[in-house]
């Protein structure tokens, strides 16, 4: 199974494999299995995908939660680095102003119409699909609750030190960066296995829920709340569509190099 994203965050939050989900599940490969029962023509098996050569240009093992306290030095500041990057890469999309990803929408479009911050809104909001956790019998970890504080504190500063009303070309260039950037970032945080953010987590639960695929459920959440923070005001155009389409590639690109690999699958 392949990563594809997730958007993450917006879904990243969200990353989200491609062909799968945003997630968090299992990435062992059937092509493993098959490399390991098949043989060559004198007898001897076939290199698993799983070797030091074939593990730079496939698939991580695993993004499933790794416990806290395996290896936190190397993990945490990871996890931190990752979701930092991604809330300030949101408000470099957001600068932009040439169409942002669904989530970023539906934040917008509430913001237009209360008091509160981008950031505030985005932590009320992951509050909220927390509580749609609780039928579907997901367990949040610390990851998911870093995600909620660190996004909303990281794009409300990116906010308020990047400038505004910029010309065409500098835009421009906000939009490649701010996608390159959130692609990275997204592969950061998911790659240090600390859990999913709330809607990553409620993604992989309905589709458990429903039995439907995860990119499905993931495809029907998002149009869902792209729709709605539109017709709140928020801001579409063609940024969303190159966001949707570019960075899925760009979170599986960096996610094969960012991965932490924990201490049972580097025994195996």
């Amino acid at each position: 199974m392949r990563l594809e994203r997730t958007e993450s965050m917006g879904s990243v939050e969200s990353v989200e494999p491609v062909g799968s989900a945003d997630s968090m599940g299992s990435m062992g490969s059937a092509d493993e299995e098959r490399a390991g029962h098949h043989q060559s023509g004198k007898g001897r098996p076939k290199r698993s995908l799983s070797g030091p050569r074939a593990r730079a240009g496939s698939p991580p093992h695993s993004l499933t939660y790794v416990p806290f306290g395996e290896r936190p030095l190397r993990r945490l500041p990871q996890l931190f680095t990752g979701l930092a990057l991604y809330g300030f890469s949101l408000s470099v999309l957001i600068r932009a102003e040439l169409g942002i990803n669904p989530w970023s929408v539906l934040y917008e479009g509430l913001a237009r119409h209360t008091s509160l911050s981008f950031g505030t809104i985005s932590a009320v909001v992951g509050v909220l699909v927390l509580l749609l956790w609780v039928p579907l019998r997901q367990r949040p970890t610390f990851g998911t609750g870093a995600n909620i504080v660190v996004l909303a504190c990281a794009s409300d500063l990116g906010l308020h030190v990047l400038p505004q009303h910029l010309g065409l070309p500098a835009r421009i260039g906000l939009l490649a960066g701010g996608i390159l950037l959130n692609g990275l970032s997204v592969a950061l945080y998911v790659g240090a296995r600390y859990g999913p953010g709330p809607r990553d987590g409620l993604m992989t639960g309905m589709s458990a829920a429903t039995g439907r695929s995860l990119r499905s459920v993931r495809t029907l959440i998002e149009v869902a709340v792209l729709a709605v923070g539109w017709l709140l005001g928020g801001g579409v155009g063609a940024g969303t569509l190159l966001y949707a389409l570019a960075v899925g590639p760009v979170t599986q690109f960096f996610v094969l190099r960012f991965t932490y690999r924990s201490a049972d699958e580097d025994r195996a």
